[in-house]
């Protein structure tokens, strides 16, 4: 098994994140990303790229970040003792797009690397990430395009591969006080390491790399569709699960609070405006309704 090349994986990640913020805003438009650079006390740092009140995207995020520490805290290692006492890296690219357009999906991406050292022992280390869509009206071809881009992105791994990340996409992104999912899912992986460095690394970049293949066809396709007031105040209350999932159970929020990170890059995922109403149902048979009755299920996709 080749040892891990951190330089490669720092270096591809900066690379994605450039690639992805100068697509995002060919198709905006208006705005560009803004850079905002920080250090950690602790060790390491990052790159946030803002965008706020483009013509497309209300408010977008693409943050890059390379921590580093002496020891991971407890709350860190309980549920990994083999990690305790090893020095830790961890880096990744993590980007949420929050569109005007409510007929315009929320989409999130992540994708990440963590290494824990300790002198005279082998490494510990793996890869994550994945990618998510959170519809407010939904269309069933734009679900099966961003889904057949994941699987398509999947399956030189291995025809197991989109499956399971499939339903691991679907049972994380899920409000369990809510009994409902974010969104229609998409990919989500964790700990992988399975595969050997080269392997892992590779399925990585795939992810990676399809992002925008499976986001940015969906925004052209929508971003110029009339709506109505109401219409964006809808988007607005389901804006609130994605706050609620992302302050009560997304663990690289969780990671980031525990480990000193940059409070303002951890949170630049949530939504510019929000609004949350008391014990709000849609009316029977609206398009509101639709989003329950026929996205906000598990379903195959593809």
């Amino acid at each position: 098994m080749s040892a891990p090349d951190k330089q490669a994986v720092k270096q591809y990640l900066q690379q994605l994140q450039t690639r992805i913020c100068d697509e995002l805003s060919l198709v905006d438009g208006k705005q560009q990303f803004v850079e905002d650079t920080w250090q950690r006390a602790e060790g390491g740092g990052g790159a946030s790229r803002v965008m706020t009140e483009g013509a497309v995207i209300e408010k977008g995020g693409v943050n890059f970040s390379h921590v580093m520490g002496e020891a991971l805290p407890v709350s860190a290692t309980a549920h990994r003792p083999e990690l305790a006492g090893r020095s830790f890296e961890a880096m990744g690219v993590s980007l949420v797009i929050h569109p005007h357009n409510p007929f315009v999906p929320t989409s999130h991406a992540n994708v990440r690397f963590f290494i824990a050292e300790k002198e005279g022992e082998a490494p510990v280390w793996w890869f994550g990430g994945g990618y998510d869509l959170t519809p407010y009206y939904g269309f069933e071809e734009d679900c099966q395009h961003w889904h057949q881009t994941a699987k398509t992105a999947c399956e030189p791994f291995g025809q197991e591969i989109y499956p399971k990340y499939k339903k691991w996409c679907d049972d994380y992104f899920y409000l369990k006080h809510r009994g409902e999912p974010r969104g229609v899912g998409g990919l989500f992986f964790d700990d992988l390491n399975h595969m050997g460095f080269e392997q892992s690394f590779a399925f990585m970049q795939a992810v990676g790399d399809s992002y925008t293949k499976a986001y940015i066809p969906i925004v052209e396709k929508r971003k110029n569709t009339p709506y109505t007031e109401q219409e964006k105040q809808f988007q607005l209350y389901r804006r609130g699960r994605y706050v609620e999932f992302n302050l009560v159970y997304d663990r690289g929020t969780l990671f980031g609070l525990q480990t000193g990170g940059r409070t303002e890059s951890i949170l630049m995922s949530l939504p510019p405006l929000v609004r949350w109403e008391y014990d709000w149902h849609p009316e029977p048979g609206s398009k509101e309704a639709d989003l329950y009755d026929k996205y906000l299920i598990t379903k195959e996709w593809v």
